[in-house]
């Protein structure tokens, strides 16, 4: 009777094994491969193919779903699945850690400076974007998406008061249109050619030249990703054509550090200033309403320098009106030895 009632209790657990197991774990296997397929692309240094641009941007994030897809596996008594949970954890803990050059230039310091970036969303975010520039007192403000009425109004704001008295702009309706406002005279530049205006301009930085140029590729759509790269190779070229001019680079990259198009110009040598500033993982899109936290999202909007300059505080701006957060940044022009 014993031996019968443990051959009955063995049969029945057997069974309830392979019932059970595929309900967790086929989930758990699809979370895993989705994971993996965006991992992947990001260890080889690719971008790949949609969805895996777009999946990119948000590489930290999906420690969400492989933290479930690890739970899945375990509640299935999946051991493959469970070691696989296990190592797209760790890829994902490598490729968080903030990528990119840091450190302090060893010249001696000859002039400071705050770089405002901000994308106004077809000019909708002007009006709150005036009063920012006013309390913040950037000497440079690049601005992405700024139509004609855009232009019209900082022109009559700022420019015509001789508030920010030097410009270079790109005119243009919805999203075609883009200035540098500057406290610093200007010279003209041959700005990067793209879907929508990226003006370049040169400034006189107390005596030093410094070569500006406002960023703003077209975004990796499924139907744009040859655009968005090409784009954004046309900004890392402008970057590597620097001669040693200490070089400011700013706006809306619709790129993040897991991007190995917007690596590859890191790789120049530039330095992204909000991580230099300690914000190398604040997300700058989708914004969100003021005081609500945490921000999901990803850090597209960045201000890129050469290493003549140090940064000492960044700060995220909520401007209603637009999708984008602006990104201040407080810079330190050093002499080079």
């Amino acid at each position: 009777m014993g031996i019968a009632a443990a051959e009955w209790t063995d049969s029945a657990e057997r069974d309830e094994g392979p019932r059970g197991r595929p309900l967790a774990a086929w989930p758990s296997g699809l979370l895993l491969a989705g994971v993996s397929a965006v991992v992947g692309c990001r260890a080889a240094d690719t971008d790949g193919i949609t969805p895996v641009p777009q999946a990119l941007a948000f590489l930290p994030w999906l420690l969400v779903p492989t933290v479930f897809a690890l739970l899945l596996a375990a509640l299935a008594r999946w051991r493959t699945g469970l070691v696989w949970a296990v190592l797209a954890l760790g890829a994902l803990a490598w490729f968080i850690e903030p990528y990119g050059r840091t450190g302090a230039p060893a010249g001696p310091a000859v002039a400071g400076l705050r770089v405002l970036t901000s994308n106004v969303e077809f000019g909708r975010a002007t009006d709150a974007l005036v009063p920012a520039i006013r309390r913040e007192r950037p000497d440079l403000v690049f601005v992405e998406e700024c139509d004609d009425g855009c232009q019209d109004r900082l022109d009559a704001e700022f420019r015509e008061t001789g508030a920010f008295p030097y410009r270079a702009a790109v005119p243009g309706t919805g999203s075609g249109g883009s200035v540098i406002l500057s406290r610093f005279p200007l010279r003209r530049a041959t700005g990067v050619d793209g879907s929508m205006g990226m003006p370049g301009a040169v400034a006189e930085v107390r005596g030093h030249t410094v070569r500006l140029q406002l960023a703003h590729p077209m975004p990796p759509l499924p139907e744009q990703l040859g655009v968005w790269r090409r784009e954004l190779g046309a900004l890392r070229a402008w970057a590597a054509a620097g001669d040693g001019t200490p070089t400011v680079l700013a706006g809306d990259f619709n790129a993040s550090q897991d991007h190995a198009a917007f690596r590859r110009i890191l790789d120049t040598g530039l330095y992204d200033g909000a991580r230099l500033a300690g914000a190398g993982r604040t997300p700058s899109w989708p914004a969100r309403t003021a005081g609500t936290a945490p921000h999901f999202g990803a850090q597209i909007d960045h201000v890129l320098v050469s290493p003549d300059f140090s940064a000492r505080r960044a700060a995220f701006l909520t401007l209603p009106g637009t999708d984008h957060r602006a990104l201040v940044v407080d810079l330190t022009l050093h002499q080079r030895e």
